[in-house]
């Protein structure tokens, strides 16, 4: 990630951005990211090798809807944020992670 553009949470990073600017990667839970990967081929992509052990994706950025890009930026900030700040953002803006 030494090339890409960090967003962070203390330590954690939960999305970079490809120099090319065509691509993301971000947090994703590890567990969905086969059939993830499986069903939208055309959006995303597996992680580098490097971070295969990590709950990460790489995204298509024109491949993919707004909406779903900015469900998809929340739902990896909140899988590494406290669970107090968590409950308090979604509750304010009426949201639920995953929603």
């Amino acid at each position: 990630m030494r090339d890409r553009i960090k967003f962070r949470v203390g330590r954690i990073v939960f999305l970079t951005v490809a120099p090319d600017e065509q691509t993301i990667g971000i947090g994703f839970p590890r567990e969905e990211r086969a059939v993830t990967l499986a069903t939208d081929p055309e959006k995303f992509l597996p992680p580098r090798p490097s971070d295969e052990r990590y709950q990460w994706i790489r995204v298509r950025l024109d491949a993919i809807e707004y909406d779903e890009l900015r469900e998809l930026v929340l739902d990896a900030w909140a899988m590494c944020v406290p669970k107090k700040v968590r409950t308090e953002y979604f509750a304010t803006h009426g949201e639920q992670p995953g929603a």
